[in-house]
């Protein structure tokens, strides 16, 4: 029984009796409940749905309570869009009037279901038989399939004429060598065909990895990096204009240009609040003393090189000029940077370090890095903390190009 062959016989109902008995095992039972199911079913069947439930806890991660009723592939897992992320995107394309789409580079149908709870029609298109198969049960599951219609093939050679928009997710693992692919070129398929595809849509979104160089970024598409809870989980190229874009506002819910594309732009969003922060060319700021507050800005901000747009917005300053902390002389509210109230800047010491922490009872220490060669779980190991009953974060990084420490507390610990 080959892979596609074992999903099919999940959804059969011997296979959908297995998958609910293991909707709540555990792993640690995997080998008794083995034994046990292959008493009376096929080993085969059981192995499948074993593996299936596992896929289950691992997606919950990323799709919610949807995962304990979807399917999933390995790779599927893997690589597809959390929930929150695609729900945003889905967002956006609606606001951008599109209604019909061509989901390219599918996969097992994150995205696609998210497109379709926003009210927008999909072609998913993929050429893994096995990924088809579970988008298609994730589309029946869900009660989505009206809305889904989902197509085995090459994505290079379905015709997208006629469709409001197009989204591609390419490849960007290795089956051959088991990685990340870094180079926009080695992606299946490569990025230039992407774009070309999308310049072809009225309106056009390609998901691609957030560390991708910007040099390799179309100057007629916006740029968005995307974090959610804090983490860069992806960039997205988005192609069209803004009189497409104008063809239903009514759809636009946000205030900051949700409802348009900047072609050149680059632009941080935030999940799960949904701040976004568009760039407005700004050069880097200047760097300056250490003042009582650093801010940290959020890592989609840095991928977005809009460091200095949140400078502007705090009246901040840099601490180095190539150090992405920033620092003002009072606090001023912003979603794109946590603020922290500095209490000592210290040049980089571990024996003074060790000294100061003991004296003020500190317990526990949050180590942060950026810019300094120092390891935090080294430097942790190092300071032998305590049973004190005071917290600290400590900054390791750089000030004018010198070694330093900063010390302080988060900006709500401090008020």
């Amino acid at each position: 029984m080959n892979d596609l062959d074992a999903f099919v016989g999940l959804l059969a109902p011997e296979g959908q009796s297995l998958l609910a008995e293991l909707r709540d095992h555990t792993p640690s039972d995997e080998l008794a409940a083995a034994t046990r199911l292959r008493r009376t079913h096929p080993a085969p069947l059981v192995s499948a749905a074993l593996g299936q439930a596992q896929l289950r806890q691992r997606a919950a991660a990323k799709f919610g309570a949807d995962a304990g009723r979807m399917y999933f592939t390995p790779n599927g897992v893997e690589q597809s869009t959390r929930a929150t992320v695609a729900a945003h995107r889905a967002a956006r394309l609606a606001a951008l009037g599109v209604r019909t789409l061509a989901d390219l580079c599918c996969g097992i149908g994150g995205d696609a279901i998210a497109l379709a709870r926003a009210g927008i029609r999909v072609l998913a298109v993929d050429r893994d038989p096995l990924a088809c198969a579970a988008a298609r049960a994730n589309a029946e599951a869900l009660g989505l399939a009206e809305l889904i219609e989902v197509r085995c093939a090459d994505v290079t050679e379905v015709d997208t004429a006629g469709y409001d928009a197009v989204f591609v997710d390419p490849a960007r693992r290795s089956k051959a060598r088991g990685g990340r692919i870094f180079d926009p070129e080695a992606y299946s398929p490569p990025l230039s065909w992407a774009i070309e595809a999308a310049r072809k849509a009225p309106v056009a979104a390609l998901k691609i990895a957030p560390g991708v160089p910007h040099e390799a970024l179309p100057e007629d598409a916006e740029t968005e990096w995307i974090s959610d809870g804090g983490d860069v989980k992806e960039a997205v190229v988005w192609f069209g204009t803004a009189e497409v874009a104008a063809e239903d506002r009514a759809h636009d819910a946000a205030q900051d240009g949700a409802g348009r594309i900047a072609p050149g732009g680059r632009r941080a969003t935030l999940l799960p609040g949904g701040d976004s922060l568009l760039g407005a060319g700004l050069p880097d700021p200047e760097p300056g003393p250490v003042g009582e507050w650093l801010y940290e800005p959020d890592g989609a901000v840095i991928r977005a090189h809009l460091v200095a747009d949140v400078a502007r917005e705090i009246g901040g300053r840099l601490i180095d000029p190539t150090i992405a902390y920033l620092t003002a002389d009072r606090l001023v509210e912003t979603p794109y940077a946590t603020a922290y109230a500095i209490t000592d800047v210290l040049p980089f010491h571990v024996k003074r370090l060790k000294a100061l922490l003991r004296e003020r009872e500190v317990g526990i220490a949050v180590i942060k890095k950026r810019g300094s060669a120092v390891e935090p779980e080294e430097l942790r190991r190092k300071l032998k903390l305590g049973g004190g009953r005071n917290s600290c974060t400590i900054f390791l990084t750089r000030v004018a190009g010198a070694p330093v420490m900063l010390l302080g507390h988060p900006a709500a610990e401090a008020c």
